[in-house]
């Protein structure tokens, strides 16, 4: 019904119009003064008097309305719906435009939600919990008047170099894909319309030495099995309605322009039915950086033949090079009609045509509900890595906070928090509602907590800093060094610590896009050595031989240089978030029992990577190369509390090839306190036809359990899962010998079986089973 409307629709369509709608227009707003921004650079080039002359053939999109300036909420729905109103009434269509906003870690506008980060979320390997943060999330986006969200981000994380890394749900594709699917479903509630945005398709975070778009060199088998399972999970199972392509090539072929992927795999073999959008610019980097495309009417044509429906951020491209395309006779009318007609369908599925306009007085963000699912999603993310029994700490004891992430509330987020992203907002405006860890601890420990910052890490943030890879220079020697390397705090912070009885050592990373902080986008990394002084700062602060914790507060796991093995206790606590110094204090008193646990592994060097944990055999080299492997594997993570798998079973020992694997076991809290434990099960094809992983995970359920509690899984596997690439696209199950092993981490298993698959090998049909599941029972 809704294809069919938009069909109508087209039908009186100029071409003007049509290509209106295959692109977006960015806006900055100051007041109730509204002017068109220039993509290169970011200033203001068209005036208020002009925006209406950008407008008047319609528009498909609106860039970021509140999420790219510091606008107040409500001003800033007001002049969206100024906007809409003069393309409902002021054009001759009447088509509302679709308005976008980023919304990785929440609304990424003024006063929204900071919820954890991404590698947060796949540290609590929680995808109930997952759900609602994306609902909470999807309710506040749909509140301020978006209807697009540029989340979630799916890419499978597999060199901790890379900037984005904070941004991922870790390094195993059936974990990104559980809490991905599990995000969409929450920011697609069918409470309210809003699309989620699948990002970035594919393989983006395998560029060569984690850098930000480099090329990716991944065959089809490994990109298919790791890199594209995620996004398939997410359309099939999610039913996401648009995808954004990245920035990268595969072996060559940038994803901008590739109908192998946009529209033969995503499209026909998946039944993908939604609006790919280009990242931000991508389209003319065929031209500017890739150098497949001459021309912008070589690159609108190859872009839209590909897939790409909607230009984001503006109309760099495809308003000129549309038009030249079809003159040139590069381009068929009937693939721009078809891209707009996919626009105009997911516009009328939105209620865009009977409800394009926001009411300022239904914006709602930072509620007690929100606020409180940021509060469990930054407790549910800690992971305790080290405890030589320090930890929790009493509350009568004298306690030194040293550290420069200690009493800075920038530290707690992700590059695409609001502060983050516009650092200049955050120097104007600061963060009274996000709590720092001294701020924590100091009310419960009042005057008995002493503090001391110890060094800095960046030196400034920059003045004017950039948004996106348009505001890049590409000689990075360019750039500024903002990173700190003064060491004259140690000896204050030394004199703290000497007269404390125990101390707390905060550090890591602050976030920040294009090397504006130590991690996020485009801010990549040679060294897993913690940034500027830090590690000399531990080091110095240990010699002490004073009982220490060290708080990581991290978008990347970071080498200590052997620091961690000196430490009381080590807890992990990423970027969680606007209350993640609540709750970063409320896990060293005890008031929380830390249950995270590593959504990727902790390699050795910076040296030893890429590395990950479902790695061949091959790839540790021959022999061993002496820095591969992890000093923390994946799945790994510690507890107040002891936990115990007993009565591990498998129901039999072969099933068909088109059977489900069941196994049950019981896991009991057998310590003194409530708490979290995960159960992992992966599996290792013994023998086939292409080399395979050592081990894979294929399914995991987070429990939580009361001193002395038993509960009783059953866990199903659909042997679709024990599944592989043989070619592009082809995915089969073979039969043979399969080991299945049970544990709480990669590297601590407690069970291992080995079953048969009897039958014929099995041709994966289109729709085919991508998760297992596991039933609780009171044991």
């Amino acid at each position: 019904m809704m294809r069919d409307k938009a069909k109508k629709l087209l039908a009186q369509m100029t071409l003007r119009e049509k290509i209106a709608q295959l692109h977006s227009i960015w806006l900055y707003m100051e007041g109730e003064d509204i002017c068109v921004k220039s993509i290169s650079g970011m200033e203001n080039s068209v005036g208020a008097a002009e925006l209406y002359e950008e407008l008047k053939f319609g528009m498909g999109q609106i860039t970021r309305p509140l999420g790219s300036q510091e606008i107040d909420p409500v001003l800033g729905v007001r002049n969206l719906n100024r906007i809409q109103k003069y393309l409902v009434e002021g054009t001759r269509l009447g088509i509302p435009a679709l308005p976008h906003e980023e919304c990785l870690s929440g609304l990424m506008a003024r006063g929204g939600t900071i919820f954890p980060a991404g590698i947060n979320n796949g540290a609590t390997w929680d995808p109930e919990l997952m759900e609602k943060i994306g609902k909470a999330i999807g309710d506040e986006l749909y509140s301020v008047g978006s209807r697009q969200g540029l989340a979630p981000v799916l890419d499978v994380c597999r060199d901790a170099r890379w900037g984005r890394t904070e941004e991922t749900y870790g390094e195993d594709p059936y974990l990104a894909g559980r809490m991905a699917t599990a995000y969409v479903k929450g920011l697609q509630d069918e409470s309210r319309p809003l699309l989620a945005t699948l990002k970035h398709y594919a393989g983006h975070s395998f560029g060569e030495g984690g850098r930000n778009h480099a090329p990716v060199r991944v065959g089809d088998r490994e990109l298919n099995d790791l890199f594209l399972f995620p996004f398939e999970m997410a359309v099939k199972y999610g039913k996401a309605r648009s995808v954004m392509p990245a920035y990268h090539d595969i072996d060559g072929e940038p994803l901008h322009q590739s109908r192998r992927y946009l529209n033969d795999l995503l499209r026909e073999r998946w039944g993908f039915e939604g609006i790919i959008v280009s990242d931000y610019e991508g389209l003319i980097q065929l031209i500017t950086d890739h150098h497949v495309q001459p021309d912008k009417a070589s690159a609108a044509a190859a872009s839209l033949r590909a897939g790409v429906d909607v230009e984001l951020p503006g109309n760099t491209l495809f308003a000129e090079g549309i038009v030249k395309a079809l003159d040139r006779g590069l381009l068929e009318p009937e693939v721009v009609d078809e891209a707009v007609l996919r626009h105009l369908t997911e516009k009328y599925r939105l209620g865009l045509f009977e409800n394009p306009y926001t009411r300022e007085d239904s914006i709602t963000l930072q509620s007690d509900k929100t606020v409180a699912l940021a509060a469990e999603g930054a407790e549910k993310s800690l992971v305790l890595l080290r405890n030589d029994g320090i930890l929790p700490l009493g509350g009568d004891e004298k306690i030194a906070l040293i550290g420069p992430l200690a009493d800075e509330p920038m530290a707690m987020m992700g590059g695409y928090a609001f502060p983050v992203h516009l650092i200049v907002s955050e120097k104007r405006e600061g963060n009274s509602h996000v709590k720092t860890l001294r701020e924590s601890l100091g009310a419960a420990y009042g005057d008995k907590l002493s503090y001391s910052k110890g060094c800095d890490i960046l030196t400034r943030r920059p003045d004017k800093p950039a948004v996106f890879p348009g505001d890049v220079p590409m000689d990075g020697r360019e750039q500024a060094d903002y990173i700190s390397y003064d060491m004259h705090g140690f000896i204050e912070a030394l004199d703290c610590a000497r007269k404390a009885e125990k101390i707390v050592l905060a550090v890591g990373d602050l976030a920040g896009l294009f090397q504006s902080g130590t991690v996020g986008e485009g801010s990549d990394v040679s060294s897993l050595v913690l940034p500027g002084v830090q590690q000399q700062l531990v080091e110095a602060v240990l010699e002490l031989g004073k009982p220490t914790v060290i708080v990581l507060i991290s978008g990347r796991p970071y080498h200590l240089e052997g620091a961690d093995r000196k430490c009381g206790a080590l807890l992990q606590a990423w970027l969680p978030g606007q209350e993640g110094g609540p709750a970063v204090a409320k896990a060293l008193l005890g008031k929380i029992n830390p249950g995270g646990k590593l959504p990727l592994s902790f390699p050795r060097e910076a040296g030893s990577m890429p590395f990950y944990y479902n790695h061949k055999m091959k790839c540790a080299g021959t022999p061993i190369q002496r820095d591969f492997g992890a000093e923390y594997p994946f799945g790994f993570g510690l507890s107040y509390t002891n936990f115990t798998l007993s009565d591990i079973r498998m129901e039999k020992r072969e099933y068909d090839t088109e059977d489900r694997v069941k196994l049950e076991l019981n896991v009991s809290n057998t310590g003194s306190v409530a708490g979290d434990e995960v159960i992992q099960v992966y599996v290792r094809d013994r023998v086939a036809r292409f080399v395979r992983p050592l081990k894979e995970l294929k399914a995991f359920h987070r429990t939580t359990l009361s001193p002395g509690e038993t509960k009783k899984l059953t866990i199903e596997i659909p042997t679709d899962l024990l599944s592989y690439t043989v070619e592009y696209g082809k995915r089969v199950v073979e039969p043979g010998e399969f080991v299945v092993m049970v544990g709480t981490s990669s590297a601590h298993l407690s069970g291992e079986f080995v079953i048969n698959l009897k039958g014929n090998l099995r041709i994966l049909d289109r729709q085919w089973n991508m998760e297992s599941s596991v039933i609780e029972k009171k044991g």
